[in-house]
């Protein structure tokens, strides 16, 4: 190998060797560059994320229900369902115990007042009442003879008052008669004196007999009055022996349809027990069970529409049931249109009651759990985005289905009115 070229070989190794501190410094300066630019991105990242906030439920739209904001006349109206029930019904109940003989009139039928339902025996009661009619018979043939006897007693009395005032008159002329001759002396004064004491007497003795007649009188009337009463109540004792007679002949006592008959043959029934039901049909009313939370604003002559399935009858309320029972109030109607063909009672309808009328305000559907003079959070549906954003509602008066919207939302505004609580954790929801 030349010299030369050995030489320039081991200055170009050599050359390699040298150490080059400005390549370090470049390489180090690109590492720090492109790690600083890493955390950067991740922190911008961060930030980005943290403003997005959690993601966006997706709900779909057919599975919700969405309404819109309305402004104008809201009608309240309370509903509740009932049945018809006759207006007039008549219970009939046993006048005494008794023994259920025969049904002769079966329920479905049509009745007169006089129509005989069932016949009842009570061996007692037709005892009872042969023993009233014995009785009054005995306490009239007592007054007849008490009136004839107290009768010529007073004839007696009056017969000695006769007496006593002839003897008066007889006593007065006799005086008359001996003052004259007593004055010329022709009788002795004594004679005339004793003729004005014999007139004096027989005068007492007819104002005595004149009492005497008319205190027997007063006492003629107080023994027959007192009789007279004891025949009354001996009356009225077999008039109720009667009329507990006449009832085992159990009649409607109205005219319609006997409805029930809750006894059977052969029964022993006791005083009181109703035996049997008639009703006119024709004449029918509506008893509504309006909730316990909705009766507060029902009153006596509200209009009704009484819904039979058949047609819609008007009505209006007549009574309202102070009491609560299972939660609803028992509100009656009397219809007032004419009944649809297929009415008849124990028909189940339904009744709208109408309330009030607001003639300008904000009202939407009713939403779930959304109860009057309330506050509540409601999805606003933003129609461009299809985002809904939960937005707090003063909610007002309320109807069946509507309710009025105080202030949270306008005019035109799109609320979903569906159960949401299982999104109570989001402020927003996506509706696709």
């Amino acid at each position: 190998m030349p010299a030369g070229l050995g030489s320039a070989r081991f200055l170009l190794k050599r050359g390699m060797d040298i150490a080059r501190p400005e390549l370090k410094k470049r390489k180090r300066r690109r590492q720090y560059l492109i790690g600083a630019s890493v955390v950067l991105l991740l922190a911008v990242a961060g930030i980005g994320l943290a403003r997005l906030g959690p993601a966006v439920p997706s709900v779909e739209r057919s599975s919700v229900l969405v309404d819109v904001v309305k402004r104008g006349e809201l009608l309240r109206e309370v509903r509740g369902p009932g049945t018809l029930v006759p207006k007039e019904i008549r219970w009939i109940a046993a006048e005494t115990a008794a023994r259920v003989e025969r049904i002769v009139i079966r329920p479905g039928a049509h009745v007169t007042p006089d129509s005989i339902i069932l016949e009842l025996s009570n061996p007692e009661v037709d005892d009872q009442l042969l023993t009233a009619k014995a009785a009054v018979t005995a306490a009239r043939s007592d007054l007849a003879a008490k009136r004839t006897d107290l009768k010529s007693k007073l004839l007696d009395e009056q017969s000695a008052l006769a007496a006593a005032s002839s003897d008066y008159e007889s006593a007065r002329m006799q005086a008359e008669a001996e003052k004259t001759v007593a004055e010329k002396g022709v009788i002795p004064a004594v004679q005339y004196k004793k003729s004005l004491i014999q007139l004096d007497a027989s005068k007492n003795r007819v104002h005595i007999e004149q009492q005497r007649v008319a205190e027997f009188g007063r006492n003629i009337a107080a023994q027959l009055a007192a009789e007279q009463a004891r025949l009354d109540q001996l009356d009225g004792a077999l008039a109720l022996r009667q009329r507990q007679a006449d009832a085992l002949h159990v009649r409607a006592g109205i005219a319609g349809v006997l409805q029930q008959v809750p006894v059977e043959e052969g029964q022993q029934v006791a005083a009181g027990v109703n035996l049997a039901r008639v009703a006119k049909p024709g004449e029918l009313r509506a008893e509504l069970r309006i909730a316990e939370t909705q009766a507060k604003d029902v009153v006596i002559g509200q209009p009704v529409k009484v819904d039979t399935r058949n047609g819609i009858v008007d009505g209006k309320v007549t009574r309202v049931d102070p009491a609560v029972q299972n939660g609803t109030v028992q509100v009656d109607v009397d219809l007032e249109g004419k009944l649809p063909p297929g009415a008849r009672p124990e028909l189940s309808v339904d009744g709208t009651i109408e309330i009030e009328r607001l003639p300008d305000v904000l009202y939407v559907g009713r939403p779930a759990f959304g109860q009057p003079d309330s506050e509540v959070r409601l999805f606003r549906v933003d129609p461009a985005s299809g985002i809904a954003s939960r937005v707090p509602v003063q909610l007002g008066k309320s109807s069946v289905n509507l309710i009025e919207i105080v202030k949270g939302l306008a005019a035109g505004d799109k609320v979903i009115l569906s159960d949401t609580s299982a999104y109570d954790q989001h402020d927003r929801i996506r509706l696709d």
